[in-house]
């Protein structure tokens, strides 16, 4: 929240229990999580004898009749709480005004402060995110509930109080404030996707603009034109059929084939509301269903989360014919694996996560290769001649391929053949079998026979041309390095770093935020297994951690070596 700047109200939940204390949560809130906040209400009895909340803005005592207290009565506040009362609201006051410059003049003026000024106090400043206003109660008896959805409505801010920015997708992504207004031109994102009774149910924000029942509407981030067949707004899990919506609102659509993180425009601006890079995964497992029957939920279920989710991939391993689901690390697939488990009852057995290991060349190499087979009938015939390099750093592809042929030596016609079977080669290199990256391939001669040559015939040639010159290439494996960020309290800080040295991190900032410890480090997500199990236990499960992919780099020789070693041992086993 503090990152993407939400402004919040807390509520402390749970007062019917026993041991409850709202005020040492409220404690605690200021001193571990370091909020600015205080509370706006006071609760009438504790534990088994809680009946009530008294209102400290507007002075009034509330109380929750009913088997799931929805009739709410409202009464002056208890003589023998005026104290705590007047206490609680002298403290509410105090820390409103030091963010609130208006409310402290008043304060220290001592002039009486009226419930209206201080509830436009609080509004100000929770929306400045200066400061917290804290509710009670006890959601599952709905004692409380509704003061703090009144709450809501008095200290949040409305759609037109909050900065929100699109990126313009024609001008290279440059940030756009939006109005927010239902006059503006549409923009709308689909944030959340449900498998409903009637197909894909699209959850929608629309940022401004209005959106009709029958509209035609375009994805931005696929191009695609649709219609709005029906669009509803939800209850729980009631709908109700509505016939336009307007800025500000939430709305589901129902048959629109999209993915989550997909922007609507009317079509007339190209504006998108997360960006549209979506980075590499880095990280597979091996997933495959117990029971043979439940194939078709299983790759329903998968079909889904790709359109939820774009960071999740599905393929195919050539080699075992097995599902291999990829994303941005360990938590990420054991939680799709357990949502195919829980929504889809689907159980499927997983296999150990692999990291995504790429490969590339470091030095250049010629290759010259001929492709002969004479086995009755027409043969084969394909010779290729020519180099491999690796790509200048910077370079915006990981593959180029470069025809330099001078003449006719082979017809122009099996060029694309040429091109497949190089990229069809760099699909798996010889060290561990992983993509090979970063690559240039020149063409330079070949010869064609009049006959015997054809499409298949030059497309082996250049398959078997790549393997004959790789090794010479000095190829070398690159592994996924992390971006890892850490806060942890100071007192941890030592180990914390020991531990990521260990792991062959490099500590590239340290900055001090309050008593926490913002550590910043560069670490291979090969050695980062199991690391927030460790990371909690150096830490008495005070820290915490966020990781992102940075980039590929190359391995280290002796990691480089027992990696090779592993494949062709498991390669051994295979044959």
């Amino acid at each position: 929240m503090r990152r993407y700047e939400v402004p919040r109200v807390a509520f402390i939940n749970k007062l019917d229990r026993m041991g409850a204390d709202p005020w040492k949560v409220l404690n605690q809130a200021r001193s571990k999580l370091r909020h600015h906040s205080a509370a706006v209400q006071v609760p009438i009895g504790l534990e088994e004898d809680f009946k009530g909340l008294i209102d400290l803005v507007k002075l009034k005592a509330y109380y929750f009749h009913g088997s799931s207290g929805e009739n709410i009565v409202a009464e002056e506040v208890p003589a023998d709480m005026e104290a705590i009362v007047a206490e609680k609201r002298r403290e509410l006051i105090e820390a409103i005004s030091e963010v609130d410059d208006q409310l402290a003049d008043t304060f220290l003026a001592d002039e009486p402060i009226s419930s209206t000024d201080l509830e436009d106090a609080i509004r100000r400043a929770t929306i400045a995110q200066k400061f917290i206003p804290v509710f009670m109660g006890s959601a599952f008896k709905n004692k409380g509930v509704q003061p703090l959805l009144d709450g809501v409505l008095s200290y949040l801010p409305c759609p037109i109080e909050v900065s929100n920015y699109a990126l313009d997708q024609s001008k290279d992504e440059e940030k756009v404030l939006l109005t927010g207004s239902p006059d503006g031109r549409l923009v709308a994102l689909a944030f959340k996707l449900e498998e409903g009774r009637f197909g894909q149910l699209t959850y929608l924000r629309i940022y401004e603009g209005i959106i009709r029942k029958g509209d035609f509407i375009v994805n931005i981030n696929t191009g695609k034109k649709i219609k709005i067949p029906r669009l509803v707004r939800m209850h729980s899990n009631e709908m109700e059929d509505i016939q336009e919506a307007h800025a500000g609102q939430i709305v589901a659509v129902f048959g629109v084939d999209c993915a989550s993180g997909d922007t609507f425009t009317d079509g007339s601006i190209r504006y998108t509301m997360t960006s549209m890079n979506v980075p590499e995964p880095v990280m597979s497992l091996a997933v495959q269903p117990v029971s043979k029957d439940s194939g078709g939920q299983f790759s329903k279920a998968l079909n889904r989360f790709q359109r939820e989710d774009p960071t999740f991939r599905v393929g195919l391993d050539p080699e075992s014919g097995q599902t291999i689901i990829s994303g941005m690390g360990e938590l990420h697939l054991d939680i799709y694996v357990e949502r195919i488990r829980r929504e889809y009852k689907v159980d499927a057995t997983v296999g150990k996560p692999r990291v995504n290991f790429r490969e590339t060349v470091t030095k250049r190499a010629e290759f010259d290769y001929l492709h002969k087979k004479q086995s009755g009938g027409q043969g084969q015939y394909g010779r290729v001649i020519g180099f491999i390099e690796p790509l200048p750093e910077g370079s915006s592809t990981k593959f180029e391929f470069d025809n330099m042929l001078v003449g006719q030596a082979i017809p122009s016609g099996y060029i694309p053949a040429i091109e497949k079977g190089f990229r069809e080669a760099a699909n798996s290199g010889s060290l561990i079998g992983h993509p090979v990256e970063n690559i240039r391939i020149a063409l330079i001669d070949g010869a064609a026979h009049t006959v015997d040559s054809s499409e298949l015939a030059f497309k082996m040639a250049s398959i078997y041309a790549f393997r004959q010159c790789y090794t010479a290439a000095k190829p070398t494996i690159l592994e996924p390095i992390m971006l890892v960020e850490l806060k942890v309290p100071t007192e941890f800080q030592g180990t914390v770093a020991g531990d990521l040295n260990k792991r062959k991190g490099v500590i590239v900032g340290n900055d001090q935020e309050g008593d926490d410890s913002v550590i910043t480090a560069h670490v291979p997500l090969n050695n980062m297994f199991g690391y927030s199990t460790s990371l909690r236990s150096m830490t008495q499960g005070k820290g915490e951690f966020t990781m992102e992919y940075k980039e590929h780099l190359p391995v280290s020789q002796d990691v480089q070596k027992q990696l090779v070693n592993t494949y062709n041992a498991s390669k051994g086993v295979v044959e």
